[in-house]
């Protein structure tokens, strides 16, 4: 099975890109977050190719070395692209050499798929729309908005992490119950990590849609959370209301 990376740069990630449900005006933004979580050696578009709506796919393809997979619509008005993808997803999980799966689609028939690699521990990336399934968010082991990381890409005019966070009632529900379950010390504070990995447990939270990349900083532009540093170096997290 796979070799427990997970993550880091040195991960093995696949990409698979639903084509009939999926932009590729938002590729790059996915593989720029995908880039960072590990090498995305294996990379993959699927869909009926003859279809005219593909053609921005198809173009992409030799630029970002993406294999265009065709899949014929057996049935008129009936797709066999997410069966085809979830096959051969199933193929790359029992090689053994994969370490991370990027899904990118907004299609709720990715749920099944989803949780069957969480079964075998390996993480899930989902990258779909704002009107993606609920269901199918919370399977993955972090969702992303491709809208919203488009939106947040920073101005070469402005400073970093400029972005102004839209503090809503979900995000402080999951940093609270995140908050609740960490080990706290006399004064209150948990440290950032544990924060982050009880919140990334129980949701498909990930601070990029946000508009951040580090959590730190996301929480510092939230009046609700104090983050200081400890006097082992580590940071440390604080709910003041």
């Amino acid at each position: 099975m796979s070799n427990g990376n997970g993550s880091g740069l040195d991960a093995n990630i696949a990409l698979l890109i639903d084509a009939d449900n999926a932009s590729p005006e938002h590729l790059d933004e996915v593989l720029l977050v995908l880039g960072e979580l590990g090498a995305i050696n294996i990379r993959r578009a699927y869909g009926n190719w003859a279809k005219a709506s593909l053609k921005g796919w198809g173009d992409l393809s030799g630029l970002h070395s993406i294999v265009p997979m065709q899949q014929f619509d057996v049935v008129k008005g009936k797709s066999a692209t997410d069966m085809r993808m979830t096959i051969d997803a199933m193929d790359l999980l029992y090689r053994g050499s994969i370490d991370g799966f990027g899904i990118m689609s907004s299609d709720s028939d990715f749920l099944p798929l989803a949780q069957r690699i969480r079964e075998d521990g390996l993480p899930v990336y989902g990258f779909g729309t704002a009107k993606t399934p609920l269901g199918f968010r919370q399977a993955c082991t972090r969702f992303f908005d491709v809208a919203a990381l488009a939106a947040n890409q920073p101005d070469p005019d402005e400073t970093p992490e400029s972005t102004d966070t839209s503090v809503d009632d979900a995000l402080l529900e999951v940093l609270g119950h995140a908050y609740k379950a960490s080990e706290r010390d006399e004064d209150g504070y948990t440290t950032l990590s544990e924060l982050g990995q009880r919140a990334k447990a129980v949701s498909s939270f990930a601070t990029r849609n946000y508009g951040y990349t580090r959590l730190s900083d996301l929480l510092r532009a939230i009046p609700n959370f104090d983050v200081k540093t400890g006097g082992d170096g580590r940071l440390r997290v604080k709910r003041l209301r």
